[in-house]
């Protein structure tokens, strides 16, 4: 059975590596036996904290730099990757602005679209074609409870999230046959920096916590068993799914 999550001989690329959530997935990944390529806007090629946690986990970690706010960054990125074996790919990499609707800038808006959307879209359709070749591989998004629900003050977040969610059910159409499993992971409250301003407002954290039927924020950790069950021969046969792990928060 443990077969079933061993990921020996495989390669991932995890973007936005370097902290929070995908800090996390590349150590559960490496954990399982991946090698892995962590992409990041401030990815050092050694020295890192998350090359160290992936070393000592036995593994081999290559660090990239890319700035998904620039779309020949990303396309350059796509192209390198493609010259390699990649098994899984997660795309994590994101960011949020915060502003009322009718007062939220439009650059602020372009620049989360093009971060959390259309870089994802540009890095999947690059690195897919060697997958579909091969007939085997895995690609994993990260969405957010803003997939499902409309949130406050981040229309482009929100749009942004919920554009992965789609995504990941058109691209599963279109490549599950061909032995492709593209899904998501939509984290609940994670303790990271994306979530400090929300946890520093005492009303806003109080009535955060009061909905998680876990009692508790959750710990980017949290997120490493669904992606290494997403990214192994355990899911082999789930296809377009986004799957919350968000301590029961959409149950409520």
């Amino acid at each position: 059975m443990s077969d079933l999550f061993s990921l020996e001989g495989t390669t991932a690329v995890v973007t936005g590596a370097r902290r929070g959530i995908g800090f996390a997935m590349a150590l559960g990944l490496a954990r399982a036996g991946a090698d892995i390529i962590g992409v990041s806007a401030s990815q050092t090629t050694s020295g890192s904290e998350i090359e160290d946690a992936v070393t000592a986990a036995g593994r081999s970690f290559t660090g990239i730099a890319c700035d998904f706010g620039d779309p020949a960054a990303v396309d350059a990125l796509g192209t390198d990757l493609a010259a390699r074996r990649i098994d899984v790919l997660v795309n994590n990499a994101g960011t949020i602005e915060r502003a009322p609707a009718d007062v939220h800038p439009l650059d602020a808006w372009d620049r989360v679209v093009q971060i959390n959307l259309s870089s994802p879209f540009r890095l999947t359709r690059a690195v897919a074609p060697q997958m579909i070749e091969r007939g085997r591989g895995k690609i994993i998004f990260t969405a957010s409870l803003l997939s499902f629900q409309g949130g406050i003050n981040v229309p482009g977040y929100t749009a942004a999230k919920s554009g992965i969610a789609g995504l990941t059910k058109a691209l599963a159409n279109e490549w599950a046959a061909k032995g492709v499993n593209v899904n998501a992971i939509a984290p609940g409250y994670i303790a990271t920096d994306n979530t400090e301003a929300l946890r520093a407002d005492s009303a806003r954290s109080s009535a955060i916590l009061d909905r998680i039927p876990a009692g508790r924020w959750g710990e980017a950790s949290d997120l490493a068993g669904a992606t290494v069950f997403l990214a192994s021969r355990a899911s082999d046969y789930v296809s377009g799914i986004t799957l919350p792990v968000d301590g029961g928060w959409l149950g409520r």
